[in-house]
């Protein structure tokens, strides 16, 4: 797919054209191929991937036509020249091939796309071929005989059409090496051989792919063919043995490249642009996901396209950040903050996805599964033997691959990178410890990942932890926290973590400092919660850290994302099941937070849910009393109402609970007394 400058797209090797409308003027139409000539013509110093020959012979056509269309203009001013029919034809297919060939050389430059041009260079030949013989077509056509023309004018015409005409457009001779060598390279890959890597430079520089960055945009490229149209089995093996290809050389062979001067320039400009961000910065309010398409409302806030067109959808009219009501909900895309994440994307060799299209992984093929293993074993050797900086390149590219692929965590696992991040974690380099834990945290999503990162006596558990309190970067703890909530999907590994005396009062301690962003304090409270949902006993350790007092302060502070509300009031709903974590919450206010949150307009019905869930588990375990504080708010039934019609996931169900639940108390309270339960001095917030 390729995005044009007005946000419109195409696929590749698709030609759009649109034809010149009827009652054009030949004034009109003459200046704009001239435009299209230049915009042709512009394309001459650019490197083309594959046919340079045919490029070269189109580009000296449309030179010639160049020519020919400016005395046309000059003979239209002096009105030498009548529009009539065959001549408004004839320039009007050469409008229509001229926007073809446009697009055609626009797709044989295009970054990303050099290596899947080069492999089908055949059709791009069959394009060439067929546009140029339709310009003698289109030439046919034009009445040179009853147009005053010079004669040298004239002559160039009839020599362009007897060229155009018997054209034969093929691929070139280095196209077809290089396209010979590319299929050797995945032969060897099936044998689980390493192809030679001057064989390999001599292919990419062929195609113009000759710094780290340029694999990152080809496998950005590849992902997304993948992932948009239907495609055949073939089409699909061979899509996805160039990403093995092209992953294998962004690791073991450009690993290398550094950029020019000027390029390093700029790439320092960009860091430091974003070096002056967090990462939070570009992440969508209502999704906290790095932005992909970021669009700004009349509030001056951005979002996430998708995202805030969802929020509109349910009904709300107000902006998520601000709670104002809009006026409009006109959405303007936010240019500089796309700009921003794409450098982001582009330093930390971040493939940005789209949603809606189905999940890539490289390994389809048996080349694709061979290189993805190479490259595996590429990467855990230079953590052994490789010197600081050759370490510190491997960390980068592992760190990228066990983040988009889970073929790759496989593969990464089997080659033992596990137990080399684990000994390189307590480095003082602060880009080893971060890359390290980065990539720790990526492969603990792994089952055999968590079973190497934990160890046999879980002893390996205590350093993710010593990470998590004393790492020297703060994304190093971020990750740490992130590992721990991966690791704790298992049972045993959540006792073993509970166990551990700093692991979760460290985990307790982002969620409370000022320092962390909405995303690692999201991290450590999806790790406190599976903690508390997957080892019951992990519950007195949670309260005994204080987290029901974090937390609360944290939710009132209204200067966190609807996200960190949600998961702060869904721990705090599973602490009220056990009655010293329902003591600890009524006693610091928690009954009449959860209230005033379910009632605002501000927040998600997954927010609204847990409030929902959090009140029930207070009613349960704190009696009638604390129904009968809750009975007093004259509010709490109109959003309970609210709740139970919107519902999902089983909250409508707690809804209706409660809303039972205080019907029954206030048909009792009409009726005879009964005494006061010990607990209502728990509810002194009320």
């Amino acid at each position: 797919m390729i995005h044009t400058q007005t946000g419109s797209s195409r696929r590749i090797l698709t030609f759009p054209a649109v034809n010149p409308c009827e009652s054009i003027s030949l004034t009109t139409l003459v200046d704009s191929l001239l435009q299209l000539a230049g915009e042709i013509l512009s394309f001459k110093p650019k490197h083309f991937s594959t046919n340079k020959r045919s490029v070269k012979e189109t580009l000296r056509h449309v030179q010639t036509l160049v020519i020919f269309f400016e005395e046309l203009r000059i003979q239209i001013r002096v009105g030498s020249i009548p529009a009539g029919r065959s001549v408004i034809l004839s320039l009007s297919e050469l409008h229509v091939i001229f926007q073809k060939l446009k697009f055609l050389l626009d797709d044989c430059t295009r970054d990303g796309a050099k290596l899947y041009m080069l492999m089908n260079s055949g059709q791009v030949s069959a394009h060439f071929r067929a546009l140029t013989r339709s310009i003698s077509t289109s030439l046919d056509t034009f009445p040179v005989g009853s147009v005053d023309l010079p004669g040298e004018v004239n002559e160039l015409i009839y020599l362009v059409m007897r060229q155009t005409r018997k054209t034969e457009a093929r691929p070139d001779r280095d196209d077809k090496r290089a396209i010979d060598s590319v299929y050797w390279f995945f032969n060897l890959f099936e044998n689980r051989i390493n192809p030679n890597s001057d064989e390999i430079i001599r292919v990419l520089d062929h195609i113009g792919v000759r710094k780290w960055r340029d694999c990152v945009k080809e496998i950005e490229f590849l992902r997304e063919e993948i992932s948009v149209g239907k495609k055949s089995n073939i089409e699909i093996e061979l899509l996805s043995n160039l990403m093995g290809f092209i992953c294998y050389c962004r690791c073991v062979i450009l690993r290398g490249i550094d950029v020019d001067d000027e390029e390093k320039d700029k790439e320092e400009d960009d860091l430091m642009m974003i070096r002056s961000l967090k990462v939070d910065d570009l992440r969508c309010p209502i999704s906290l996901e790095i932005m992909s398409d970021p669009v700004v409302l009349e509030t001056g806030h951005t979002y996430d396209r998708s995202s805030i067109t969802k929020w509109f959808a349910s009904g709300n009219i107000t902006c998520p950040k601000t709670g104002k009501t809009l006026v409009n909900t006109v959405l303007v895309d936010n240019f500089s903050v796309k700009q921003v994440i794409q450098s982001y994307s582009n330093q930390n060799g971040v493939v940005m996805g789209q949603k809606g299209k189905k999940k890539v992984d490289v390994a389809e093929s048996l080349a694709a599964e061979e290189a993805g293993k190479l490259t595996a074993e590429f990467l855990a050797g230079e953590l052994i033997k490789g010197d600081e900086e050759e370490m510190v390149k491997a960390l980068v590219e592992i760190r990228i691959l066990t983040k988009t692929s889970s073929f790759y965590r496989s593969c990464l696992v089997e080659a033992g990178v596990v137990e080399s991040l684990m000994k390189i974690l307590r480095s003082d380099d602060p880009r080893i410890q971060e890359n390290a834990m980065a990539g720790i945290m990526n492969l603990s999503k792994d089952i055999a990942g968590k079973t190497r990162i934990v160890g046999e006596d879980g002893g390996e558990l205590r350093l993710i932890v010593e990470i998590l309190n004393d790492g020297v970067r703060r994304e190093s703890r971020q990750y740490a926290a992130a590992a721990l909530f991966y690791l704790s999907s298992l049972g045993d590994y959540s006792r073993l973590i509970g166990e551990i005396s700093d692991a979760i009062p460290g985990l307790v301690r982002i969620v409370k400092s000022c320092e962390y962003g909405d995303s690692a304090k999201r991290n450590a409270l999806i790790a406190i919660r599976s903690l508390l949902m997957n080892q019951p006993d992990n519950h007195w350790r949670i309260l005994a850290a204080g987290i029901v007092p974090v937390l609360l302060d944290l939710v009132k502070s209204e200067e966190i994302s609807d996200g960190v509300t949600a998961d702060s009031m869904a721990i705090l709903a599973k602490m009220a099941e056990y009655p010293d974590g329902m003591i600890s919450v009524l006693r610091r206010g928690g009954l009449k937070l959860a209230v005033k949150i379910l009632g605002s307009s501000e927040v998600s019905p997954a927010t609204k849910q847990h409030c929902v869930a959090l009140l029930l588990n207070l009613c349960h375990n704190g009696g009638s009393d604390v129904v009968g504080s809750l009975a007093k708010n004259p509010s709490i039934m109109g959003s309970l109402y609210t709740a139970s019609s919107n519902g999902e996931l089983g909250g409508g169900k707690k809804a209706s609970a409660l809303i039972k639940m205080i019907h029954e108390f206030q048909e009792r309270k009409t009726g005879p007394g009964e005494p006061v339960l010990e607990r209502e001095r728990f509810v002194h917030a009320w």
